[in-house]
């Protein structure tokens, strides 16, 4: 059962890397200042103790390195 739970897990991850890699340089750059303002959000209302869903944190800080990820990758590449 956690096999087909962790499956399922790489598949949608593989699809957020997918949705990423379709974007041009500037729209991942845009979106990784979303993220970040999103994630200073978070991160006040964890200090103020607001923040319900603290999973969010981790989720925000995960596609953040996901985008960080693709524009190495093509900057790697560009060389």
């Amino acid at each position: 059962m956690a096999a087909k739970k962790q499956s399922k897990k790489v598949v949608k991850n593989l699809s957020q890397v997918n949705q990423i890699r379709e974007m041009e340089n500037q729209e991942i750059e845009a979106r990784i200042l979303e993220l970040k303002k999103e994630l200073h959000n978070l991160r006040f209302q964890a200090a103020v103790g607001k923040l319900e869903k603290t999973a969010q944190l981790k989720k925000v800080k995960k596609e953040i390195a996901r985008a960080y990820t693709v524009l190495t990758e093509r900057a790697n590449a560009a060389n």
